[in-house]
């Protein structure tokens, strides 16, 4: 971990140790237990509310005061946040995101000022925010002899020397000075310049002033390939038209800060806690709310945290001219599927096919959640139009293949199921997912046994930690008289899969092949307690009354021969 992550990652420590302080006796036992509880589930309104009862008694608290913030500031309300985190700084009590806070509401108020008045009092964020703040500030007080010195201050110090150039080039871009931008852009950096998303877009931009439009195009290629996302497309379709492209990555000091929060909040994703994260990409919307990557990245986080209804109204302030606009609502429809709003997400997705026709992508989507909702002859004809829409070398269609063949199988369509499912594996052919989904089915028909095995074999070797491929493998040598192999197989699914109420119930069936009876029931019984569908139960509570033998038997199957030498 580089020591610019680690000096973020630094308060994650400290956060986790605040939110084990006790409650004084002063404070309302109720209000703060009940906002910790909602803390722990990341229900941010009803922590704000019951942290912000808490503080009526004990006003000064900074665990409650920091909980409060931090929870105002997680449901994008900053205007709340702010006086509590000026309380947290006024106790003395040293908090990251109590400073982070203030420098954003100084930068949005346009009080730079007070971004070295923090600072000098100690009220520090981290070295690279620290020292980029301060260029961005003497630039909003119209100083940029002073700005460059700044980010001058920063290019030199260890482990900083992108971000400084990057934000100095930004920063003479924002006042005009395309070729000292591009200078810096294209000049020597150890190592390479290393672009973020919108950094590639800042020097497209510079050089298209610059009248370089097959550099700016040549730069954006040589970054994103042949598959970019909408808003590179667009801006690469303008320079190709041989447009002047207008500068517009980052044109403020405010907007500079914000993309330095958006960077951060990137930096840390996969180490920190996703609402520590959150902060960041919070500040970075606060201070840049068109700035659609991060919004993007909010919404997410918040998806992440199951707070479907905050993930949904972040996905939806997207505006419908921008070129991502479409990838909001795919994710909205997402939050709102996961929400339990199905029907909601179907007319977001039907929205969509109408707003954009040609997009594969969003067919597809709607095909999953039709399918999920059981309205598997819908779902079957949206994937069919995905499919149409799809270029023919798209690495996506095996996946609309295989999950239309899922709809083609759950409406007893096997014809269309089987010719799906072996589509799908003539575009990935060792696909564990998707030779398991065939293999089982074919084992549950008793049809192709053989071909059934080396199916689930091959499936198995590939993801040998996964509880319902081993179980298909269990099954499937059940279902070959392989009694004994089958056990093993089972047991192990079960190991890895214990309340999955399908696994304990083969294992049981198993268990009863090799004539393990009292562990065959024991099975049987677990399965029961893992709440299976209403038509298995019924089948379970027969085994267990009167032998797996019998039930086969009232089935018009034959009885399985003991492993013992029962006849």
């Amino acid at each position: 971990m580089t020591v610019l992550k680690r000096s973020f990652l630094g308060a994650v420590t400290a956060l986790i140790i605040s939110g084990a302080m006790p409650a004084s006796a002063d404070q309302d036992a109720g209000a703060y237990l009940a906002g910790k509880q909602a803390a722990l589930a990341n229900d941010f309104a009803e922590a704000s509310r019951h942290f912000s009862d808490s503080l009526i008694a004990d006003p000064s608290n900074p665990f409650l005061l920091e909980n409060a913030m931090m929870s105002f500031i997680a449901l994008g309300d900053f205007a709340r946040a702010i006086p509590l985190a000026q309380d947290i700084v006024d106790t003395g009590y040293d908090s990251q995101i109590a400073h982070l806070a203030l420098m954003a509401a100084a930068a949005k108020g346009g009080d730079w000022a007070s971004i070295f008045n923090n600072l000098d009092m100690g009220r520090q964020v981290g070295p690279l925010v620290d020292g980029l703040s301060q260029g961005w500030a003497h630039l909003g007080q119209g100083d940029v002899t002073r700005a460059i010195e700044s980010f001058d201050a920063v290019i030199a110090a260890d482990g900083m020397m992108v971000y400084g150039l990057t934000h100095k080039a930004y920063a003479l871009a924002s006042v005009g000075d395309f070729e000292g931008a591009e200078a810096i852009f294209s000049g020597p950096v150890p190592g390479g310049m290393r672009y973020s998303r919108l950094s590639v877009i800042a020097h497209a931009q510079i050089l298209s002033q610059l009248g370089r439009n097959a550099d700016a195009i040549a730069i954006l290629d040589s970054v994103f390939g042949d598959a970019p996302d909408p808003g590179v497309a667009q801006l690469r379709a303008q320079l190709a038209a041989d447009e002047a492209v207008a500068y517009s990555a980052v044109r403020s000091p405010a907007q500079g800060l914000a993309d330095l929060f958006h960077v951060i909040a990137g930096m840390v994703r996969d180490d920190a806690p996703k609402q520590f994260t959150l902060m960041y990409a919070r500040a970075a919307t606060y201070l840049w709310p068109d700035n659609t990557p991060a919004v993007l990245m909010t919404a997410g986080l918040l998806d992440e945290l199951e707070q479907y209804d905050l993930a949904n109204a972040a996905y939806a302030s997207v505006a419908r001219d921008d070129p991502s606009f479409h990838a909001a609502e795919l994710g909205r429809a997402e939050a709102l599927r996961k929400a339990g709003r199905q029907d909601a997400a179907i007319e977001v997705l039907e929205a969509l096919t109408r707003s954009h026709p040609d997009l594969p992508d969003v067919y597809a989507t709607k095909g999953d959640t039709l399918r999920q909702a059981e309205r598997y002859e819908e779902a079957i004809a949206t994937y069919t139009r995905a499919l149409e829409l799809y270029e023919e070398g798209s690495s996506a269609r095996w996946f609309v293949h295989y999950t239309r063949g899922i709809a083609h199988h759950k409406i007893d369509d096997w014809p269309g199921a089987e010719a799906d499912f072996r589509a799908a594996l003539a575009l990935d052919p060792n696909h564990p997912q998707v030779l398991n989904y065939l293999g089982y089915s074919l084992v549950e028909r008793g049809e192709k046994l053989d071909e059934a095995l080396g199916m689930i074999e091959t499936a198995a070797a590939a993801r040998p930690d996964n509880g319902a491929i081993v179980d298909s493998l269990g099954w499937v040598y059940f279902q070959l008289g392989r009694y004994e192999e089958a056990v093993v197989h089972l047991e192990r699914a079960a190991s890895l899969e214990p309340v999955d109420p399908v696994i304990n119930d083969h294992l049981g069936d198993a268990l009863w092949a090799v004539g393990r009876e009292i562990e065959a029931r024991f099975q049987w019984q677990r399965a029961l307690s893992f709440d299976p569908v209403e038509e298995e139960i019924v089948r379970i509570r027969d085994k267990l009354q009167r032998g797996l033998d019998l039930v086969l038997v009232d089935e018009g199957l034959a009885p399985i021969r003991i492993a013992s030498g029962d006849d």
